[in-house]
């Protein structure tokens, strides 16, 4: 009997061992590879994620923290090009746009968000990782002078989101939360 139970903790013991240096093995590999999300494209091998927010939710946080929004048609409508939406955005996102005004100590104007009109693709307005903000002195000082500029007008935070400057306004993508 006592063979038969010493058998069994030795079989549990060199399981949950094998277990445990798999997770920690896994977990080395996925930390030890280098994933820019901008220039590389996983190949399903890391999943993220992402905490979802209502428009509500959103414009809750936004008004909380100081920040504005605004769009050409006066409205909320995701499915209307001329509105400002923040249906399904990206918690992490609008805690971007938290960290870069407590960071900047700039006025923060938001006039893109996730509604229907910008380009496609994982990282886009639509899927939740993208806000363009109003051009405002103090927000593109701050950018040009804390950021890393790496070409064709995109500055990159240390915490790897980039800030594209457009014609008329910057584009941010948040693959993060800035440093929250």
């Amino acid at each position: 009997m006592r063979t038969a139970l010493l058998r069994s903790l030795v079989a549990l013991v060199a399981a949950a061992l094998a277990l445990v240096m798999a997770t920690a093995t896994a977990q080395a590999s996925v930390k030890d590879k280098e994933i820019d999300p901008v220039f590389d494209n996983p190949d399903g091998d890391v999943t993220i994620m992402v905490t979802k927010l209502t428009h509500a939710q959103a414009t809750s946080r936004l008004r909380a923290a100081g920040i504005t929004w605004s769009s050409s048609g006066n409205c909320s409508d995701r499915n209307n090009p001329t509105c400002t939406s923040f249906e399904q955005v990206n918690l992490t996102t609008i805690q971007g746009a938290e960290t870069l005004k407590s960071a900047s100590g700039c006025a923060l104007n938001i006039t893109g968000g996730t509604e229907t009109g910008h380009a496609s693709g994982t990282y886009s307005h639509w899927n939740g990782y993208k806000l363009d903000y109003s051009l405002y002195s103090c927000v593109g000082n701050y950018i040009r002078s804390r950021f890393t500029y790496i070409g064709g007008n995109k500055w990159r935070s240390g915490s790897g989101n980039i800030y594209f400057l457009e014609s008329n306004h910057w584009d941010v993508t948040y693959y993060n939360c800035g440093g929250c």
